[in-house]
């Protein structure tokens, strides 16, 4: 049989190539490819970080400048909740991806009727073209607030400053998307470098703003909304009902249950993984999800942490994301509207890509169709570029999309929680009864607060 002997700390260690395996007609558990060893952790992070981009798009830096700016560090415990709602739902979703083989649309599809699944088809769509709308124009506005000056410095209107960032930001996709092609690890550190950039620019914001570091940790830890007024109650519900739909992302409920799929084909000998195969790569796709989450939460409550030092005017004023750069400069001085514009655009560029690879997951699940992902990217482009040609304006854009994704969002939660639930699904590997329990509190929470702004809105 064609081994290899690895020394490792004075002990042999025999590693059987998955061919030589397959010759012998036996397939050990513990056999897994070269790359996905257990002693390599960190080749299993990835997926949970491509997903976590989710939680950092264009749409939380929206609605957590509207956050700080407006109520200070009142609503950073809705960041600590929502965040774990996020580790929860996005560990489901792998897990359903990992012990099924199947993405969520996939298992939607062969699971329930077909009248559920179309429906559920058509929220998810709602879900990724909202999204798609607001990190795209994420990504322009950030790219617009570097260029733009220089290009209205030569006569440029402010409305063509944007439309040419928007159309470098689309080539900008492509680009991304393209590294897939190389591999999807390729992808994947793409994604994650522009992760820490944006990690790495809030943390030189929130070290020039000096915040009250007490203050902050109170409001993260009591939950509270301004009741100040009716005025006040109402828009501290609203926007933390946008910052909780512009963390908890329907559209990459499905997608994480897609990203598991190439390590699962590329850690086992066998077509269908044993039990303890499944059990070891659980194992690490829980660390991915806590560790990429948490830095994610981290990451919003500096944005929300830097309104509320820079920006706070209180429940009556509502910045743009043009205001705060431009308030930023004098205030902290250029290199810090620099800095959260790079940020800015870092987001919209790493999430725009993860949206269309989204809308792909669900498009291939619930139609079984197969749709080329740089067409997609084309013709979902078309809606950004129509809202910036006819002037709407982007930061209402922006909030709006993730109070509509919050409405949006139990469409992929509850089928998440019901396949995860169901031993003929999951086998084994079913749902805990205390993860049944707080995957529906989560559920019941979120339709909860959806409940309580549309009393509001009404």
């Amino acid at each position: 049989m064609d081994e290899q002997i690895q020394q490792s700390g004075g002990v042999e260690a025999v590693v059987v190539s998955p061919a030589a395996v397959a010759a012998a007609g036996v397939v050990p558990e513990s056999v897994l490819r070269p790359g996905f060893r257990s002693e390599r952790m960190w080749t299993y992070f990835g997926p949970a970080f491509v997903a976590s981009v989710a939680y950092i798009d264009p749409g939380n830096f929206a609605t957590n400048i509207l956050g700080g700016s407006q109520f200070g560090y009142r609503l950073l415990w809705v960041l600590l909740w929502s965040n774990a709602m996020a580790i929860l739902i996005q560990y489901l979703s792998a897990k359903l991806g990992i012990v099924t083989g199947a993405t969520l649309p996939q298992n939607c599809r062969q699971h329930f009727s077909r009248t559920t699944s179309m429906t559920l088809w058509v929220c998810a769509e709602v879900s990724a073209v909202a999204t798609d709308l607001a990190e795209f124009l994420g990504a322009a506005l950030g790219l617009d607030l570097l260029m733009g000056p220089a290009l209205q410095a030569h006569g440029m209107s402010p409305a063509g400053s944007l439309m040419v960032a928007a159309l470098i930001a689309t080539l900008a996709v492509f680009a991304i998307l393209a590294l897939d092609l190389l591999g999807f690890q390729w992808l994947e550190r793409g994604i994650m470098a522009l992760v820490g950039v944006i990690g790495l620019c809030y943390g030189f914001e929130v070290v020039l703003v000096h915040p009250d570091w007490v203050h902050a940790f109170y409001a993260t830890i009591v939950p509270t909304f301004d009741r100040s007024s009716h005025v006040a109650l109402q828009g501290s519900v609203y926007a933390a009902v946008g910052m909780l739909g512009a963390t908890v992302m329907p559209h990459v409920i499905y997608l994480h249950s897609a990203l598991v799929q190439p390590r699962l084909k590329a850690m086992s000998a066998t077509s269908k993984p044993a039990p303890s195969v499944l059990r070891q790569y659980l194992k690490f796709e829980r660390v991915d999800v806590f560790v990429a989450m948490n830095g994610a939460w981290i990451i919003n409550s500096a944005m929300v942490v830097m309104a509320a030092v820079a920006l706070f005017r209180g429940p009556s004023v509502s910045p743009t994301i043009q205001d705060a750069f431009h308030t930023l400069g004098p205030l902290l001085g250029r290199s810090a509207a620099v800095v959260f514009a790079v940020a800015l655009l870092c987001s919209g560029l790493s999430s725009s890509t993860v949206g269309v690879m989204a809308g792909q997951v669900i498009i291939e699940g619930f139609l079984k169709i197969r749709f080329p992902i740089f067409l997609r990217r084309m013709i979902t482009v078309i809606p950004a570029l129509i809202v910036i040609a006819v002037g709407f304006d982007p930061l209402k854009i922006l909030i709006g999309s993730q109070v509509l994704l919050s409405f949006t969002l139990p469409a992929a939660l509850i089928p998440l929680l019901l396949l995860t639930n169901r031993k003929s699904v999951m086998g084994e590997f079913r749902s805990a009864a205390r993860t049944r329990i707080a995957g529906w509190v989560t559920a019941g929470v979120i339709i909860a607060l959806n409940a309580v702004l549309l009393v509001q809105m009404v």
